[in-house]
């Protein structure tokens, strides 16, 4: 709520509790450290006005954080929060502190006063996902502006008859012998600081510009906005947070490379930087550095045992190198740690328990994940990739479907729908998925091979070509890729040509397994070779035997005997 809205009484007292009205002057401010040079300067402000003010300025012991935070909370009569359009975003986190002293400001009727920095908004999309709750009781206090160019006016305000000059109904709360030492220490401490120059309140405002630039997914100008705070070098803590976001617009730019630069940067600026190591780690999985990346996450758990976030990265990047059952443990510990976005891990699972051959048991996860987060257009494309693993290619349909409606431009759901379409030899509709797969992606090899192979069982050789020489130059190395190729240049009559792909095939087909051994030999008519091949593939179960019946590599020998008994015609 802004300036000019009406207040919703908050100041009332319980039976038996010491209540008096007249005017306080104690003050509790809450902050994000992202905002550390606002919060000072406020404290600066009020402790030179004879306010009595608790700020969290250097570090207290943990063992007694708790306990000093909440009793100085319910101690004061007065509790200003400092709201910039990045301070509520990590309010859904378990244990988040922001949340926590605020809720305890709101359970203890005190005198709440949001102050709001420039871009701050009640009504983003990122304020209104973290007020949830009891925390939704915030936009209800009446709010006042902090600009940077008239601080000192709005400090005034601050200190007017409105907000904080006012009589209050005031509960006393005793605070405890530690949590008074300790308070005495931080203002002690706070009080000594350098008056903040306006330089470092500059810095902090393109900061929350670069924050709001990136959440409308204009990059360019966070990045700017970002670069401009860190012209003004702030301090290293806060520096170290502003490259941070910058290589977060660069990573979603596309510039990884660059994301990487600046993260490198903050977290040698901070190496007790947690977020910085783990979106690094996020950085080098993109850029398949799983390794480097799983050494990045290992260092974010390493200092904060419980970022459940963190595990379910570490679990992706475990998972890509083929650690499934470590996959599976780090997704259940960020499961168990409450991850935020706890559709997150519950899906990751899943996609490691279906590469497990754990089907039935991945859906159940994948289920959880898409009841939890309806909208879930990638729990949709996985779940109906585990349905197709399982054959039930309606289901498998249904899903991509849904994947498709809540994300238009998914184009892996194109590409599992249209194979399923191939499948279920629907041609003309899994022709048509697969042609937007290669429009949304041009380079998407298996939308390719899978698209030739129906012109091929179509007998339009000409698109079957161009689909299996585009293959082949995105894929160069691949046998099974070269093999299909020389199939439909034999279809044509271009001899000259598939002699010179078959010898490049032959090298290639080698590291193939058996099966595609087997398609390549019946391609080239080596028919006993082909049987021999084909009946070992099957054994191995490396595909289906449904798939052979129609696979167009193998009908060179579709008729001999030999291969109606090994697939079961």
């Amino acid at each position: 709520m802004g300036e000019g809205q009406t207040n919703t009484p908050v100041n009332h007292h319980n039976q038996g509790e010491v209540m008096t009205a007249r005017i306080e002057k104690t003050v509790f401010i809450s902050y994000r450290r992202t905002n550390f040079w606002t919060a000072l300067a406020v404290f600066q402000n009020l402790y030179a006005n004879g306010y009595d003010v608790f700020f969290d300025y250097k570090s207290i012991p943990s063992g007694d954080f708790e306990q000093v935070i909440t009793e100085n909370v319910k101690s004061r009569a007065h509790f200003i929060v400092i709201l910039s359009p990045s301070a509520l975003e990590r309010c859904n986190e378990p244990g988040d502190w922001l949340r926590r002293e605020i809720e305890t400001a709101i359970e203890n009727k005190r005198n709440i006063i949001p102050l709001m920095m420039e871009g701050f908004k009640f009504g983003s999309s990122t304020t209104v996902k973290a007020l949830t709750g009891k925390l939704a009781e915030l936009k209800k206090y009446n709010a006042m502006g902090i600009p940077v160019e008239y601080f000192e006016e709005a400090m005034g305000k601050l200190r007017g008859d409105r907000f904080l000059n006012k009589p209050l109904e005031s509960v006393f709360h005793p605070v405890s012998n530690v949590t008074t030492q300790i308070t005495e220490e931080q203002k002690s401490a706070a009080s000594e600081a350098p008056p903040v120059e306006k330089e470092q309140l500059t810095a902090q405002e393109w900061f929350e510009r670069g924050y709001v630039f990136n959440e409308d997914k204009n990059y360019d100008e966070a990045i700017r906005c970002y670069t401009e705070a860190i012209g003004l070098k702030p301090n290293e803590i806060y520096l170290a947070a502003i490259y941070s976001n910058r290589g977060g617009a660069r990573k979603d730019k596309g510039d990884l490379d660059g994301a990487i630069s600046d993260l490198d940067e903050a977290t040698r600026l901070n190496p007790d930087f947690v977020e910085g190591y783990n979106n690094r780690g996020v950085v080098r999985q993109m850029k398949k550095e799983f390794v480097g990346a799983i050494e990045d996450f290992n260092k974010a758990i390493l200092l904060k045992p419980d970022y459940a976030m963190a595990y379910t990265n570490r679990g992706n990047a475990r998972r890509a190198i083929g650690d499934l059952q470590g996959a599976i443990e780090d997704h259940t510990l960020s499961i168990e740690l409450k991850n935020p976005e706890l559709y997150l891990p519950l899906s990751n699972r899943g996609n490691a328990l279906y590469e497990k051959g754990d089907l039935d048991v991945a859906i159940i996860d994948l289920n959880k994940a898409i009841n939890l987060k309806p909208d879930f257009a990638m729990a949709y494309n996985n779940r109906g990739t585990v349905h197709f693993a399982k054959d039930d290619l309606e289901n498998a349909i249904a899903d991509y479907d849904k994947a498709i409606a809540n994300k238009p431009d998914f184009t892996e759901a194109y590409l599992g729908r249209g194979t399923a379409r191939y499948k279920k030899n629907d041609l003309d509709e899994a022709i048509a998925d697969l042609s937007q797969a290669i429009r949304l992606k041009p380079d998407l090899t298996d939308a390719y091979i899978t698209r030739g192979a129906i012109f091929s069982l179509k007998r339009d050789n000409l698109n079957a070509l161009f689909d299996f020489q585009t293959a082949s130059k995105l894929e160069p190395g691949d046998g099974t890729i070269r093999a299909s190729l020389v199939r439909v240049l034999k279809n044509l009559g271009l001899k000259r040509e598939s002699k010179e792909q078959e010898q490049i095939a032959r090298v290639l087909i080698q590291k193939e397994k058996e099966y595609n051994q087997a398609c390549f030999e019946a391609i080239c008519e080596n028919v006993d070779r082909a049987l021999e091949l084909l009946k070992i593939g099957l054994e191995k179960k490396q595909v289906e035997k449904e798939w052979a019946q129609q696979d167009p590599d193998l009908e060179s020998i579709r008729d001999d005997p030999r291969f109606k008994e090994l697939v079961g015609e």
